[in-house]
């Protein structure tokens, strides 16, 4: 008889993982059997690192499920931004974009991506910091990788576009330089091509909570830089068209 999945106790070891900057692979983890199990963890994970920002990532995982995780820790560059670097640590450039109105879980006819537009009220330029403390991200299990929020490991928010790029970020040129070296030079691309496929995607998912994509929430898009490891701490500077978003990753004391 196997033994009975405790979010809880999932949610404790991948925030002590966490808090040592430390990974484990997948085999030694007990797994979630389905996506409910996976983001009840997620949520005990939430709660542990004391999250409150109203900040989220969206993704699919390799079935199609769409699914958010926290945005942790989030800032916001005006501010001078400064996350925590550790080993591993993965940077993508992604569009931002702010609900401006309520996208309520729909039972009828789905959300179009001009229903969602017509719900943002603003887009940003932002960077994404990932490491998981599951040494194989998601590639092993999907649903473990949900429960470590997605491997999000912080969040910053840059100037506000134009609207409009949720329609235009691609092929828009993007230089990124780390630590005084080019990361990624060429034109902006999204996985999926459409920036907003993943957000239309959790928008039209029935079994999202009551509580999601409510107005003044920020969603952050996708990669258009791929997923680029960041070797060593240092400032991280992104010209994407004429915009630009300059920030530090520092290593604790």
């Amino acid at each position: 008889m196997t033994e009975a999945f405790d979010p809880s106790a999932l949610a404790a070891r991948l925030h002590n993982l966490r808090q040592t900057g430390r990974q484990e692979e997948t085999g030694t983890f007990p797994l979630p059997a389905d996506l409910h199990q996976a983001m009840e963890a997620q949520n005990f994970l939430t709660a542990a690192d004391g999250i409150s920002s109203n900040a989220w990532k969206v993704t699919v995982s390799p079935q199609g499920q769409a699914v958010t995780g926290p945005l942790h820790p989030y800032a916001e560059a005006v501010s001078g931004a400064d996350i925590p670097w550790h080993p591993g640590m993965k940077f993508e450039t992604e569009i931002a974009v702010r609900l401006g109105k309520d996208l309520p879980v729909r039972t009828g006819t789905p959300y179009s991506r001009a229903d969602v537009i017509e719900a943002i009220s603003a887009a940003y330029l932002g960077a994404e910091l990932l490491v998981s403390a599951v040494r194989e991200s998601g590639s092993v299990s999907f649903l473990l990788f949900t429960s470590d929020r997605l491997g999000n490991s912080g969040y910053v928010l840059g100037p506000e576009l134009d609207k409009s790029v949720v329609d235009t970020a691609g092929g828009t040129p993007l230089k990124v330089t780390h630590a005084g070296r080019t990361i990624y030079d060429g034109p902006a691309q999204h996985p999926k091509g459409d920036v907003l496929t993943w957000l239309v995607d959790y928008a039209n998912d029935g079994l999202r909570p009551e509580t999601s994509l409510k107005a003044g929430a920020l969603i952050t898009t996708g990669t258009l830089s791929g997923a680029v490891v960041l070797t060593e701490p240092g400032e991280i500077d992104i010209l994407f068209g004429d915009a630009r978003l300059s920030f530090s990753v520092s290593k604790d004391d």
